[in-house]
């Protein structure tokens, strides 16, 4: 299969890409990922990506086309994928169209992962960050350190992240509704949509993302 999964931020959409494209037995392609491994390895489009990042600018919808197209060119890719952060707009999701169809491929899904705005807002506010190590995150609510503010792992401090505020949380919520929300509509016009409610436990979500798409299958 290849499965477009959208969502809001904090839709627990890398969580959910891991455990569907494990589940399918496809790659999952994540657009961060894209960008770690071109920068890394120093390929042409990695540094044309640096550079726009460096002067603090938007990388071009090129150059993320152009590592999203490398990826799905691979050979582990031949059999389907999962696009986590690809197409984020609808320039990205025409060139995904036509990338496919010179392949005589296309999007066999697209995944929707629904969530109120303000459970996005609590999810992601609430986010607590160790200053020792930033693997080690504790949530307010659903993930309580054991003393307030102090890591359980190592003891370090906990603090939350400038770009986990509420005000930054809901500016990259318009973002979404903005640029990316107008994808789930141009899909929907080709009868690829499936909406599912990601609240709830992870595995749950997972469940019901994996039967939705069986029926989609069906």
């Amino acid at each position: 299969m290849r499965i477009v999964l959208v969502g809001p931020p904090g839709a627990g959409k890398g969580t959910q890409a891991a455990y569907l494209a494990e589940n399918l037995s496809i790659p999952h392609i994540s657009t961060g990922d894209l960008f770690r491994a071109n920068i890394s390895q120093g390929t042409p489009l990695g540094k044309q990506a640096q550079e726009y990042m460096r002067a603090g600018q938007l990388v071009p919808d090129e150059v993320t086309i152009g590592m999203a197209e490398d990826r799905m060119n691979q050979a582990d890719a031949a059999g389907g994928f999962l696009l986590d952060g690809f197409p984020r707009n609808l320039a990205q999701a025409e060139a995904l169209d036509g990338f496919l169809r010179e392949h005589d491929l296309s999007v066999d899904a697209v995944l929707d992962l629904e969530v109120p705005e303000d459970e996005v807002v609590k999810r992601i506010a609430g986010r607590r960050t160790c200053r020792n190590d930033s693997a080690h995150t504790f949530h307010v609510e659903y993930k309580k350190p054991q003393a307030e503010g102090v890591c359980d792992e190592c003891g370090g401090e906990l603090y939350q992240r400038e770009d986990d505020s509420e005000e930054t949380v809901r500016k990259r919520l318009e973002v979404y509704h903005r640029e990316t929300e107008p994808i789930i509509d141009y899909y929907k016009s080709k009868g690829l949509v499936v909406t599912i409610s990601a609240l709830g436990k992870v595995n749950e979500v997972t469940q019901r993302a994996m039967d939705a798409l069986a029926a989609k299958a069906a």
